[in-house]
């Protein structure tokens, strides 16, 4: 029985020493720092800008309403003993709901800042993705892992990192795709 398993042992740690001699063989398995790819990405930059426009435009639009609502409250505040109380009555009920769609509003406007954010990060990630699987196709590459800093990748020699090649190849398709 022991004598079975130490070569079940032995197999194994085989199979599993041809498999990394394998791996480490070839040298063909290299890494991408994904934080300096979408730092140094173009097509982020110009989504990231993209957003901020979308977003200030919004943004601009809450703030006139808002600025709007309260000269409405300043002016009820100002003319609020002259009224009777059925003028006074609805004039706060207007103000009211005028604040509830506000409001409402800044609801709205947060959701699509989400959803905005979402598809322009989601189709930036969609190109670097069909970038780097046809990069490693034409490099020959078996694996291209992709390093973020919190942990996947604890340690890799530098040679390893095309890093910047894919940024500058990601950089040119990019510029020629929105000249």
């Amino acid at each position: 029985m022991q004598k079975q398993t130490i070569i079940n042992i032995i197999l194994i740690v085989t199979f599993l020493g041809l498999g990394a001699y394998q791996l480490l063989k070839k040298e063909n398995t290299v890494y991408v720092d994904i934080g300096k790819l979408m730092q140094e990405y173009q097509g982020m930059k110009d989504a990231r800008a993209e957003y901020e426009k979308k977003a200030a435009q919004w943004q601009a639009n809450a703030d006139t309403l808002v600025a709007q609502w309260q000269n409405e409250l300043k002016a009820y505040e100002k003319e609020h003993n002259s009224l009777t109380k059925k003028e006074r009555e609805l004039k706060e009920e207007l103000l009211r709901n005028k604040q509830q769609q506000i409001n409402q509003y800044h609801e709205a406007i947060k959701l699509k800042m989400q959803d905005e954010d979402r598809a322009l990060t989601q189709n930036v990630v969609n190109a670097i993705n069909d970038y780097i699987k046809e990069y490693g196709k034409s490099k020959g590459y078996t694996f291209i892992l992709g390093a973020n800093g919190s942990g996947n990748i604890a340690y890799a020699t530098e040679s390893r990192d095309i890093t910047p090649a894919i940024i500058e190849g990601l950089n040119k398709q990019y510029a020629n795709e929105h000249k």
